[in-house]
C-alpha cells in the first residue's frame, strides 16, 4: 500500500469548515475525502450496491455502529462519492419531528427534507430540485436546436411538448404517477411560457408543501387527485428514482441517518408502524418493485438487536437482518445488508491524527506543533485508559486532537508533555500499543480528493 498522501492543500472554505466541524464532533458535508483513513471495504460495498442501482436495480444498506464510530462520516463521504458517479442523492436524519410515518406529518416531515437535501454534481450542498428540471428542460431545447429546429419557428414548441410527454408518459404506471406526471408537465410548460409564479407552484407540489388537495388546486390553477402526504410520500420517492433516469442520472440515492430516533419511539405501536415502513421499502428494494433506487440507513446496535424496542423486536426484519450462523462462528461478510462499523485499526488512528496535524498547520500557517514521536505519545495515552482499546471512537480521537492542537496554538507557554501527562492516565506499555510506529503507518485513504469533485 502508498503511503498517507499529506501534502495536498485545501481550499481555505473546506479547510476552515471541516476542521470546525471536526471540532465540535460534527461530521462535514464537504471536505470528508481529506481524512478518509480505512474504511476501504465497507466503501467498496457501497460502491457495488450503486453499480446494482446504476444497472436498473434497487439496493438498501445499514450502516451500524456505537455513536462517534463514523457512520455519519461515512454516509457523508458515500454521497460525495455517489454524486461524483453521477447519481441523484438526498439525506435527512431522523429525529422525533422526522420519521418514516406517523401522526402530525412526521414521514412527509422526512420527504421535504429529503427533497430541500436533493442534491446534484452541480449542485452538491442541495436544493437541487429546480437546478435539476432547469437543466433538464434546457438540454431538451438544445437538443432540438441542434436537429435543426430552431425556438423561434412554429414547430419548436409543438416537437418539445412531444418530448416531453415522451419522457414523462412511463412515470404515469407508479401510484401518483399520473399526477406526479402532470405537474412536471406544468412545470415544463410553464418554462415554456417563462411564467415563474406557476413553476413556483409546481415545485411545491412536487417538495410537498401543499396541506390539501383545495389549496394545491387554488395555488396550480389545475386540479390533482392527491397531494403528497404522510401515507404516499415513499412512492414519489420510488417515481423519483424512475424520473431520474429520464433526467440523464444514475438513479437515485437516499441516505437516512440517526435511525436509533425509530428505536426512541415511546409508544409501541406508533413505533411498529415505522418498522412496517421500513420493511415494506426493505422488501420494495430487494423485490424488485422498485428500480434505480438505492437507500442507506444508519443506526446503532441497539436500533438494530435489541429485541425488545428495535428492529430485531420486529420478527419480520429480525429473520432478514440477523447474522447468518456463519457469522456467529466468526466469519465476516459485507455482502449482507448490513454493514457493522469495526473499530479502526491503530495504524488508521494514527494515519488519521498525522492527517489532522498536517491540516490544521494549513490551516494557522504556523507549522507543526506536535513531531511523529508525539502523535506516537498521544495515541498510547488515548487507548490505555480502561476499555479504550475496543470502546474508543474516532469522534473522541479527533475531538481531543484537534482541541490539543488548538491550545499549543494559542498558548505558547503550553508544552506537549504537560497536556497529556494532566489529561491522560499515564502511558504504559500495552500489549495493544506496542505495535504503534512513529513512522507514518502505511495506510490509504478510502479515497483521494482527486476522487471526488467538489
Amino acid at each position: 500500500m502508498d503511503t498517507v498522501k499529506d501534502d495536498i492543500k485545501l481550499p481555505k472554505r473546506i479547510l476552515n469548515t471541516l476542521l470546525s466541524s471536526l471540532a465540535a464532533g460534527v461530521v462535514p458535508r464537504s471536505g470528508a475525502p481529506y481524512i478518509a483513513i480505512g474504511r476501504k471495504e465497507e466503501i467498496a460495498s457501497l460502491l457495488e450496491s450503486m453499480e446494482t442501482v446504476a444497472d436498473g436495480g434497487a439496493a438498501v444498506r445499514f450502516l451500524i455502529g456505537r455513536y462517534g464510530s463514523g457512520k455519519s462520516f461515512l454516509i457523508q463521504l458515500t454521497r460525495g462519492y455517489a454524486l461524483d458517479r453521477d447519481f441523484l442523492t438526498a439525506d435527512a436524519d431522523l429525529s422525533p419531528e422526522r420519521r418514516l410515518c406517523g401522526g402530525a406529518d412526521y414521514g412527509l416531515a422526512t420527504y421535504r427534507e429529503l427533497m430541500r437535501n436533493l442534491a446534484s454534481r452541480t449542485a452538491p450542498d442541495g436544493g437541487a430540485l429546480s437546478t435539476v428540471l432547469s437543466r433538464h428542460f434546457s438540454a431538451m431545447r438544445s437538443e432540438l436546436a441542434a436537429s435543426g429546429i430552431m425556438p423561434d419557428s412554429p414547430e419548436f414548441e409543438k416537437a418539445l411538448r412531444a418530448r416531453i410527454f415522451g419522457t414523462l408518459s412511463d412515470l404515469e404506471n407508479g401510484v401518483g404517477g399520473f399526477d406526479f406526471a402532470r405537474v412536471l408537465g406544468e412545470y415544463y410548460a410553464a418554462s415554456l411560457a417563462d411564467d415563474a409564479e406557476k413553476k413556483s407552484a409546481c415545485l411545491r407540489w412536487l417538495r410537498g408543501e401543499f396541506a390539501n388537495k383545495t389549496e394545491a388546486r387554488r395555488e396550480l390553477g389545475f386540479s390533482v387527485s392527491l397531494v403528497i402526504d404522510d401515507d404516499n410520500w415513499y412512492d414519489f420517492i420510488k417515481l423519483w428514482a424512475v424520473f431520474a433516469r429520464r433526467l440523464g442520472y444514475r438513479g437515485l440515492v437516499l441516505f437516512i441517518d440517526e435511525c436509533v430516533n425509530l428505536y426512541k419511539i415511546p409508544n409501541r405501536i406508533s413505533r411498529e408502524a415505522n418498522y412496517e415502513k421500513l420493511l415494506a421499502m426493505f422488501n420494495d428494494t430487494l423485490q424488485g418493485r422498485a428500480s434505480s433506487l438505492g437507500i442507506v440507513f444508519g443506526g446503532t446496535p441497539q436500533f438494530l438487536e435489541d429485541t425488545r424496542r428495535g428492529l430485531f423486536s420486529y420478527e419480520a426484519l429480525r429473520s432478514r437482518l440477523a447474522d447468518s450462523r456463519f457469522v456467529e462462528q466468526g466469519y465476516s461478510t459485507l455482502s449482507t445488508p448490513v454493514i457493522r462499523l469495526r473499530r479502526l485499526g491503530d495504524d488508521e488512528l494514527l494515519a488519521l491524527i498525522t492527517r489532522l496535524t498536517r491540516l490544521h498547520a494549513q490551516q494557522t500557517g504556523a507549522g507543526e506543533k506536535v513531531s511523529a514521536e508525539e502523535m506516537v505519545t498521544f495515541l498510547r495515552a488515548a487507548l490505555v485508559r480502561t476499555g479504550a482499546g475496543e470502546l474508543i471512537t474516532p469522534r473522541e480521537i479527533i475531538r481531543d486532537y484537534l482541541t490539543l492542537l488548538s491550545i499549543l496554538h494559542e498558548n505558547p507557554s503550553a508544552t506537549f508533555g504537560q497536556l497529556v501527562s494532566d489529561s491522560f492516565a499515564p502511558v504504559a506499555d500495552s500489549a495493544s500499543t506496542e505495535q504503534l510506529s512513529v513512522q507514518t503507518p502505511k495506510t490509504t485513504p478510502a479515497f483521494t480528493p482527486a476522487d471526488i469533485d467538489f
